[in-house]
């Protein structure tokens, strides 16, 4: 793949077209913000580790910044590196266009510390960490997260087993109006 906008080939971008949310000049600018984030020597490689990709403005002050790239990279590290195309995923899911049930699936997936498909008690105290800080000042007492998580249980989990499924806080975030305005990044 090349290195600058102009050197995208016509087939890929319209094949990128047809496989995301974005449109030809947003996909244009995401390949040059992308080739940025390679130095000269690494203009070969095909994965951006994920130290430079935190460094984007869009994402230094998202406190998910790590998770984001964990769920979106394809690689087999499990490094949070992202190729291209990666990148475009991340970018299409986080986009205007991207559907209410697009942005929910990753949104759930980011929120799954764990990985293992159910928001459980570790993943809503880490996500409350991630939304609230974990600075003295911030960081709510032991008492005051399990009252947190307790009530956040007691609204989403439907079937009672003690953890959101998928499904779950699907309906929970189909009842947030604002979600999918405030679910973005754009470059």
């Amino acid at each position: 793949m090349g290195t600058t906008a102009s050197q995208l080939r016509k087939d890929l971008l319209s094949e990128y077209q047809e496989l995301t949310f974005l449109t030809k000049q947003e996909i244009l600018l995401a390949h040059k913000r992308f080739s940025e984030l390679l130095s000269k020597e690494d203009r070969n490689l095909t994965r951006v580790p994920m130290e430079k990709v935190l460094s984007l403005t869009e994402l230094k002050s998202n406190p998910f910044r790590k998770r984001i790239c964990h769920v979106f990279s394809t690689s087999d590290m499990k490094d949070g590196s992202l190729t291209f195309e990666d990148f475009l995923d991340l970018l299409s899911a986080f986009s205007d266009s991207a559907t209410l049930e697009i942005k929910s699936h990753y949104a759930f997936r980011i929120f799954d510390f764990d990985d293992d498909g159910t928001l459980d008690g570790g993943d809503l105290e880490k996500l409350v960490n991630c939304l609230t800080g974990e600075t003295d000042d911030t960081r709510l007492t032991p008492e005051e997260m399990r009252q947190l998580i307790s009530n956040i249980l007691e609204e989403s989990d439907i079937d009672k087993d003690g953890t959101v499924n998928l499904s779950e806080f699907q309906h929970v975030i189909s009842r947030s109006p604002d979600f999918v305005s405030s679910f973005k990044i754009v470059l």
